[in-house]
């Protein structure tokens, strides 16, 4: 998400980039007349992620080596079962194998990547599935099904995406890092909507969407660097932590947060080259980088 974090929730309109690393899914469907189960194998690029097995057709937790994500899986299969009950034939056993095109630490979406898949593979809604699941704002399911940037929005809890072009002309100026501490999203929200929850935010929410309007089709690189630098004032203002550009600041240009703040990703607008970039920010400890196009998929 390029702008509108936080404030997507409360009818902001965001700019959301598809990455072209994504999360594939392998489903084995085994007959059996004895215990049935689901076995879950999740891998990532350097290696196995987490294993869980699943009675059915209970869906119980029979055995992991992370409860915590075999219970945030669980509950997206209990509610996977209920939006279709049929999802889960009788006396078959099942073997569900996803591989993550990306390390899970980069919040690129393993978890929406995944109810996109299960949604296709069940033939469910996957904003109904995530609403009644593990919750959220929706735009990474956008992303997940999209091939372009969009504009994204809610009104209520019904999604609105619109494709666009975004590629601007100084991309090569655009650089994604990494900061080495993948943010919890949920809790990340939970606290920005106690902060607010007696505050009118609708002034900040319309000059949110204005913004991210107005990013979307400047071609000028000093206002797209403006445009961030107000996005991160306008969100600083309401979540108590500093923008970003405080924590590095003799870099030349201008940094904002992606996501959650406190980690994830940040994007670097710069006029320095690549390479005096990547030495920055390798100085600071932090050495994944990616250009705008490297990451990014074509409109």
């Amino acid at each position: 998400m390029l702008s509108g974090e936080y404030f997507v929730l409360h009818g902001a309109k965001a700019l959301a980039l598809p990455v072209n690393k994504g999360q594939q899914m392998q489903v084995e469907e085994t007959a059996a007349t004895a215990e049935l189960t689901i076995n879950w194998l999740a891998k990532k690029p350097s290696g196995d992620w987490f294993y869980a097995q699943f009675s059915l057709p209970e869906l119980n937790i029979i055995k992991t080596d992370d409860l915590p994500k075999a219970s945030k899986l669980q509950l997206i299969l209990l509610t996977l079962k209920q939006l279709n009950p049929t999802a889960f034939v009788a006396k078959t056993s099942y073997t569900f194998t996803t591989f993550l095109e990306f390390e899970p630490e980069w919040g690129f979406g393993s978890s929406s990547s995944l109810l996109v898949n299960l949604s296709r593979w069940a033939k469910v809604n996957p904003y109904t599935l995530l609403n009644f699941s593990i919750g959220g704002s929706g735009y990474d399911i956008a992303c997940g099904q999209s091939k372009s940037p969009l504009i994204y929005h809610l009104t209520g809890l019904l999604p609105h995406q619109k494709p666009v072009a975004f590629r601007p002309p100084f991309a090569e100026n655009l650089f994604f890092v990494y900061q080495g501490k993948k943010q919890d999203s949920a809790k990340a929200v939970h606290a920005f909507q106690a902060q607010n929850k007696h505050t009118d935010l609708s002034e900040q929410v319309e000059r949110i969407s204005e913004i991210t309007q107005q990013i979307t089709e400047t071609t000028d690189f000093e206002q797209f660097c403006s445009l961030i630098r107000e996005h991160e004032e306008i969100v600083s203002a309401h979540i108590g932590l500093a923008p970003i550009q405080h924590a590095y600041p003799d870099f030349e240009g201008q940094l904002k947060s992606l996501g959650a703040w406190g980690g994830d990703f940040l994007l670097a607008a710069t006029s320095w080259t690549e390479s005096i970039v990547r030495e920055y920010f390798s100085a600071k400890g932090l050495e994944t980088l990616f250009c705008f196009d490297e990451l990014t998929l074509k409109p």
